[in-house]
């Protein structure tokens, strides 16, 4: 069985670019506000979850993995 991920999108950062949502459709939904909110906050890995927290312009989502709290992304330096 593959890592669960836990994903969050700080909304206090979050300028609704909406690249999440054109990087993972279906990953992420904007808001009448035009703030992101993921699609399911607990998921399996995903490559394009991934894509688009790392093609967000600042850094709003953050990625664990569930049970440990490890960083996915961004990475702990």
């Amino acid at each position: 069985m593959g890592d669960r991920w836990s994903v969050e999108v700080d909304r206090g950062v979050c300028i609704g670019s909406g690249m999440c949502v054109n990087q993972a459709p279906g990953g992420f939904t904007l808001d009448s506000a035009r703030q992101s909110h993921p699609s399911a906050p607990e998921t399996d890995a995903n490559e394009t979850i991934l894509a688009a927290a790392e093609g967000c312009p600042v850094e709003a989502i953050t990625i664990t993995l569930i049970g440990s709290g490890e960083a996915v992304f961004p990475p702990e330096e």
